[in-house]
């Protein structure tokens, strides 16, 4: 990988893009409400987010991998979000993305957007259906960290030259390592120990923080 100037890291679901996804696929099983009040809950803490993406993914056995098209339709970036990417590519950074979510949708919603290098959990698949599980490691709080210290050394980037956006409690250990942890459409935990807590949903507003 060539030599970057600086690294931005960002979470996906509700961050980089407006949806929580595990929530529209739950949709398809007819089981929105309950998965959405489960995301929450991981979201501001109160549970163990392996434990919790565990027992969602359990909540879509059945749905048709067809799905995933009206999945995929109903994503939407974050206002702001192909801005922040161009700027980023402007200035000689690298822009990732590490998700609790699903590569299934990644693998198709971050190319458009820009996005260099990402990593996300990924569904096991029986006869064309989802089997409610998840596919090799989870991707939690220390994976996101992994995955963030693992790029800056690919990248060439020393830590301070990081910058970590998330809005998750899952997203907390990759904003302590970063140089800068920004806090976006964040949850309370997550905005009392950010670096800076970013107001406006609108991902534009990280510009100026740019190296």
């Amino acid at each position: 990988m060539p030599d970057a100037r600086f690294l931005v890291v960002f979470d996906a679901d509700s961050t980089l893009l407006r949806n929580e996804v595990i929530e529209l696929i739950a949709d398809e099983a007819g089981r929105g409400p309950e998965v959405a009040a489960a995301t929450e809950a991981a979201m501001r803490g109160e549970v163990d987010f392996a434990t919790s993406l565990r027992s969602r993914v359990r909540a879509l056995e059945g749905v048709p991998v067809a799905a995933f098209q009206r999945v995929r339709a109903r994503v939407e970036p974050t206002p702001g979000a192909a801005e922040l990417i161009a700027a980023i590519h402007d200035r000689g950074g690298v822009a990732a993305v590490v998700s609790g979510g699903f590569h299934e949708v990644l693998d198709v919603v971050a190319p458009p957007l820009g996005v260099d290098i990402w990593r996300a959990n990924r569904l096991a698949v029986a006869s064309e259906v989802l089997s409610g599980e998840v596919e090799g490691d989870i991707v939690d709080a220390a994976g996101k960290a992994a995955a963030l210290l693992e790029w800056a050394e690919a990248y060439s980037v020393p830590l301070r030259r990081t910058i970590a956006i998330g809005d998750g409690a899952n997203d907390l250990q990759m904003m302590a390592v970063a140089g800068l942890g920004l806090a976006f459409n964040a949850k309370p935990a997550v905005r009392a120990q950010a670096d800076l807590v970013v107001g406006p949903v609108d991902l534009r507003e990280v510009i100026p923080l740019l190296p």
